[in-house]
């Protein structure tokens, strides 16, 4: 089973928030998940990060592969170097 940590889009039409989100790369964007560790709003100014860094690191260290947003996200915040 490959894991992603990766964006839930939610939200309405033009005003998009985000919920990040540890799922089965096999899934839909906004389908199924195994769990959610965060939010990102990038409407607000500025803009709204909030993460469970030790739900993140676990799952990072069993192997989930944040995608490219995620990763910078976490890069940002000081979750990965």
């Amino acid at each position: 089973m490959a894991v992603r940590i990766r964006l839930k889009r939610m939200g309405a039409k033009k005003k998009p928030f985000y919920r990040i989100v540890v799922a089965d790369s096999r899934f839909p964007r906004d389908g199924r998940f195994i769990e959610e560790i965060g939010y990102y709003n990038p409407t607000t100014k500025p803009t709204t990060f909030q993460v469970d860094q030790e739900k993140a690191l676990q799952w990072l260290s069993r192997g989930a592969r944040p995608s490219d947003t995620v990763k910078e996200l976490f890069d940002k915040a000081g979750l990965i170097k």
